[in-house]
């Protein structure tokens, strides 16, 4: 235990006792080669130097399973699939975001056009 910061387990995976970070949400940011201040800069601001040292301390302690779970995570990423409702929902969007851009675009379009009349 570094600072009364430990790696418990409420049920979603070996976590922070100081936060709702779980060592697989830092995993990957390891696997990169992140140094702890890139981490903090880029992706967790939360999170101070000591809480990832503990993370890192047992990825290091406990690296066969964390890996075995990085890799079930990984499959089960790749085989999701969005509902039909959730499909649908979407290409709706993308059809109303393009019919926006049309519209924009003629907008430009027609301005350029009256800025060549009157230049």
């Amino acid at each position: 235990m570094d600072g009364g910061i430990a790696i418990i387990n409420y049920g979603r995976g070996p976590q922070l006792s100081t936060s709702r970070v779980t060592v697989q949400d830092l995993f990957p940011y390891f696997q990169l080669g992140y140094s702890n201040e890139r981490i903090i800069g880029e992706a967790m601001p939360s999170l101070s130097p000591a809480e990832i040292e503990v993370v890192r301390r047992y990825v290091d302690e406990h690296r066969e399973a964390v890996l075995e779970e990085d890799r079930r995570i990984r499959e089960r990423n790749a085989t999701r699939k969005n509902t039909p409702e959730v499909e649908a929902i979407l290409r709706r969007n993308h059809q109303k975001v393009m019919e926006r851009l049309e519209a924009l675009s003629n907008q430009c379009d027609e301005a350029s056009n009256a800025q060549g009349r009157l230049g």
